[in-house]
């Protein structure tokens, strides 16, 4: 979400790869983390089993599993109802009901936390992302034949999150399964970039990696990445860790080299655009937002 905006570059349309994100810690973490520095140091037994990396757990992996197969049936629906004449705003809150209503059918006996992950966004053309607008907002946008709609959304189970992104053609009437031109290449570029970023995910790898094959898939196709797109270490319950792959790197925008791990959950963000690839700050409302986990909050009711 970062600043929860959405985003659009002037001249150009944009398409997105496959992504996943995370949620923001839970009240028992932060909790835990208090003990911590009230109780000291953590025995080295304590400290193994709390770093012990998740995917080595079978149980771990069946959640993550069921949270990509509620993305995956959530995405086929919303290509369903991305027809013209429909807003935005509808697919979103159609997204974020499937998600509810399947995450609501797992795990019933057991109380786990699940639910939504990142909110259904809906970001037509040259809007980059995040475009989940309200009922309230003055323009509502309506999809036509010929949009290239950016679907993006998340769901969790247990805090282990699948986050997916598509990338949609809105067909008319006459449905053909054909793209061309331009909207060809940028859709193309997005689905190579993604799949050759999956393939450089490998313990031993770095993430300089992947930046340098990125910039490669777009001059073939004669796109550009989009800048500030970032892909990030994922834990349970945390959407952005430390270690980031940069997309697009500038004299601006750097980050620290790092290996990649076994067992460990990585994002794939992949983003490209027929224009330039630099971002501008749209006017429409922030309606995306994250929870600042190292903040408590006290509310009354009025």
């Amino acid at each position: 979400r970062r600043d929860g905006r959405a985003r659009a570059e002037s001249g150009g349309a944009i398409v997105s790869g496959e992504r996943a994100r995370g949620r923001p810690a839970t009240q028992g973490e932060r909790e835990r983390e208090k003990r911590k520095g009230r109780e000291g140091k953590m025995s080295s037994s304590d400290n193994e089993e709390y770093d012990q990396p998740e995917l080595k757990s079978e149980e771990v992996v069946t959640k993550y599993n069921v949270a990509a197969s509620i993305c995956n049936k959530t995405l086929e629906g919303l290509v369903m109802q991305a027809v013209p004449g429909k807003k935005p705003m509808e697919l979103c809150a159609f997204g974020d009901l499937v998600i509810n209503d399947l995450c609501a059918q797992q795990y019933k006996s057991k109380k786990v936390e699940k639910g939504v992950a990142f909110p259904t966004s809906v970001s037509v053309n040259d809007c980059v992302c995040h475009f989940s607008p309200l009922a309230s907002d003055e323009v509502l946008p309506v999809l036509k034949e010929g949009d290239l709609v950016k679907f993006d959304l998340g769901a969790h189970i247990d805090g282990y999150i699948a986050v997916a992104a598509h990338t949609h053609v809105v067909q008319g009437a006459n449905p053909s399964p054909e793209v061309s031109g331009r909207a060809a290449d940028v859709l193309k570029a997005a689905y190579v970039g993604a799949e050759v970023a999956l393939k450089l995910i490998k313990p031993g790898l770095t993430n300089q990696g992947i930046t340098a094959a990125l910039k490669q898939v777009a001059t073939d196709f004669g796109v550009s990445p989009v800048q500030g797109v970032l892909m990030h270490h994922m834990k349970r319950f945390v959407i952005d860790a430390n270690d980031v792959v940069i997309q697009r790197e500038e004299v601006e925008q750097k980050v620290d080299k790092f290996e990649f791990e076994d067992a460990k959950v990585y994002t794939v963000d992949v983003c490209m655009s027929t224009g330039e690839g630099k971002p501008i700050q749209r006017d429409s409302r922030t309606t995306i937002f994250k929870r600042a986990v190292d903040q408590d909050y006290r509310l009354k009711m009025k």
